[in-house]
């Protein structure tokens, strides 16, 4: 691409950027987050370092960030439901509100013991999801946490898990598929019951013998456009992207994958 394309697409985004802030910061659950639902069931503790939601056969519960963001990275460590979790979800997502809603998401899909877990992906834009893609993972995600990531940019989302790029869902709107760029969206995670459709189709009902069923979190991080901000200091790229998932922190604003990148995944897709 040439010097002068970059400098125009360059201009663009920071028009389009000017009302919002750039954040790079590691997260603290009590000043980012609000509890959503289940009361107790949600605990914050280590000082807002870490963040655990418990289902049992009465409720789930959830949390939200304080802030919506317009494009930006987002990690959160996570540990998910162990031991038979069939019927089960813990949701880890972006959304709007309102019946066209944008939305990207990733859903662990519980399973019974000793089988592995699917991550469930989908992007919704204007209010129309059908766009789900599912994997089953390359390690066991309730022995250990492990990172999860979404890069959202004007071009693309990008998947990640401990840096991997799973999945990337590119800007086709010029064919006429909408793509989620002008709504902020906050931060979601949940845990809740699901058994009519998560676990083999919801043939496999959840055990309330084994509850309470807990998803932990930690080290939240965020590089991202803050909605309602008069700054205008989001950290717009001043030169081309290396389209490398090696400076995580820097290249969100146009980020693709490399050929190493492309190369890096080592999922079972499923659908």
């Amino acid at each position: 691409m040439s010097s002068s394309k970059v400098s125009v697409m360059l201009c663009l985004s920071a028009v389009l950027l000017s009302s919002f802030m750039a954040m790079a910061a590691a997260g603290n659950f009590y000043q980012d987050f609000d509890i959503t639902f289940g009361e107790q069931r949600a605990k914050i503790f280590n000082g807002g370092q870490h963040l655990t939601l418990d289902l049992d056969q009465y409720s789930g519960s959830g949390f939200k960030s304080k802030k919506e963001y317009l494009f930006g990275r987002i990690d959160m460590q996570i540990k998910l439901v162990a031991g038979n979790s069939a019927g089960t979800v813990t949701a880890y997502y972006l959304s709007s509100q309102g019946p066209t809603h944008d939305e990207i998401d990733f859903e662990f899909l519980g399973n019974s013991s000793g089988e592995p877990y699917t991550l469930h992906t989908n992007v919704f834009s204007q209010g129309k999801g059908n766009r789900e893609q599912q994997f089953h993972l390359w390690f066991d995600p309730t022995n250990a946490f492990h990172t999860y990531s979404l890069v959202w940019n004007s071009q693309r989302i990008i998947f990640l898990v401990d840096n991997i790029p799973i999945r990337v869902f590119n800007n086709l709107e010029s064919v006429g598929v909408p793509f989620p760029k002008n709504q902020p969206m906050r931060i979601y995670s949940s845990l809740w019951n699901a058994d009519d459709w998560a676990t083999q189709g919801g043939r496999v009902k959840t055990d309330w013998t084994h509850a309470p069923f807990t998803a932990s979190y930690r080290n939240f991080k965020v590089n991202a456009c803050v909605a309602g901000s008069s700054s205008s200091s989001c950290g717009v790229s001043t030169s081309a992207s290396t389209n490398s998932l090696t400076d995580q922190q820097g290249t969100w604003h146009n980020q693709g994958l490399d050929a190493a990148g492309r190369n890096r995944s080592t999922t079972t897709v499923l659908t």
